[in-house]
């Protein structure tokens, strides 16, 4: 059930025949969104080694804020008295934000657990004792009671309290608040956990800003019987759009199996999707292909810290997963730029060896070059397969061989 009066709207200009992969424009009062879009996470308000005007450069139509964080630092009420996180940060573009349900997983059972859900897949590995002390957030039926990782005060997350969060923080389109599991969670507590987001997301539609887009949020782990029944459930009700989160199994296959489970119910739905804390090269292709709209992930920043660079076919490939790592010797007179295909500023100025150098030297201008070229290799990369959908006649699977060789 879609809302009539949603600050947003969504419009699918192209199908692919042969996938449920689509090109849409989702619009805000803020500007459009062009899909398929794989969107920067800027956690604090800010992509780590860039600022607002790099990113309209690099051609970024939208990032994702963090909620946990700012409400902690610097405060959502001062964003709020400052004017907004649009005006803050000095970026008139679309804004999300997330609910803070990830940091439920991330400094609850992924920290008990030992895993991330970010582009981590921990097969076989078992669930440990938890290690009472180290948790920083404990979840029950009421909410989430975080423990600051600032300054170690104690605070209850809410339905209402993310929703007053985000209406500070005055973002274009907010999630609902849910509970992020983990891959290691039996089904029971899966089940519990699912129950329980569903009450928080009708809470959620209650207390959320009207003037912003809100985001129901399909969990239920690994489960088909759980993941149906949730996608059901929230798509029976009146948000603007509809994310996938959760634990995503302990496989790749997984993943596309619960988006495969999950698709004839989205098929019937006009809304956006958008498919949270996913988004590595393979990852856009057949999550696409399965009909997703919208990604938001830091791996391609966090990755250019840790010199970790992107590069295209036929260098490039699902073995080193479109990557070279910059801190090789072989590269200390490497004249190349990192991707000979890719036209960014840091690809038109600079040679493989000065990245090295920058990097082996730790100069903080590494961080601005190196995290330039990620985005903008990651967002070109989105950009063509948003026109081999337009262009139809097969030329999505052929993008999608020429890179994964399926």
């Amino acid at each position: 059930m879609s809302n009539p009066n949603s600050p947003i709207s969504f419009q699918t200009i192209a199908q692919d025949k042969n996938t449920k992969a689509r090109a849409g424009i989702i619009k805000t009062k803020h500007g459009d969104i062009e899909t398929p879009y794989l969107i920067p996470v800027a956690t604090c308000g800010t992509i780590r080694g860039l600022d607002s005007k790099i990113l309209e450069q690099i051609g970024a139509q939208c990032i994702l804020a963090n909620t946990y964080h700012l409400h902690f630092r610097p405060g959502d009420t001062v964003i709020k008295r400052l004017g907004g996180l649009h005006k803050f940060m000095n970026w008139n573009k679309p804004i999300f934000t997330d609910s803070g349900g990830y940091q439920a997983f991330s400094l609850g059972l992924g920290t008990e657990h030992e895993i991330r859900k970010i582009g981590h897949f921990p097969k076989n590995k078992k669930p440990k004792k938890a290690n009472k002390e180290r948790l920083k957030a404990k979840v029950s039926d009421k909410g989430v009671t975080f423990q600051s990782i600032y300054d170690q005060s104690y605070v209850l997350f809410t339905p209402k309290k993310s929703m007053e969060i985000q209406s500070n923080l005055g973002s274009d389109i907010i999630m609902a608040f849910d509970e992020c599991t983990s891959q290691l969670s039996n089904r029971s507590y899966i089940e519990k956990s699912m129950e329980r987001t569903h009450k928080w997301a009708l809470q959620s539609l209650e207390y959320h800003d009207p003037k912003q887009a809100i985001y129901g949020i399909i969990q239920g782990g690994f489960y088909r019987e759980l993941r149906e029944t949730s996608a059901k459930f929230i798509l029976s009700q009146p948000f603007d759009g509809i994310a996938i989160g959760g634990s995503l199994g302990e496989t790749k296959k997984d993943m596309h199996k619960i988006l495969d489970w999950i698709t004839p119910y989205l098929n019937k739905d006009t809304r956006p999707r958008h498919l949270l804390g996913i988004g590595w090269v393979d990852d856009l292709f057949e999550c696409v292909e399965r009909g997703i709209d919208t990604f938001d992930c830091v791996n391609m920043t966090r990755i250019a810290r840790h010199g970790s660079l992107y590069i295209s076919p036929p260098e490039g490939s699902q073995k080193n997963k479109f990557i070279l790592d910059i801190e090789k010797t072989k590269y200390t007179e490497d004249t190349r730029p990192i991707d000979p295909s890719c036209d960014c500023h840091t690809c038109k100025y600079y040679s493989r060896a000065y990245i090295h150098h920058l990097y082996k030297a730790k100069e903080l201008s590494y961080y601005t070059l190196s995290t330039t070229h990620n985005i903008h290799f990651m967002l070109n990369l989105t950009n063509q397969i948003r026109e081999s959908i337009i262009k139809g006649n097969n030329n999505f699977n052929k993008l999608k061989n020429y890179w994964i060789g399926r």
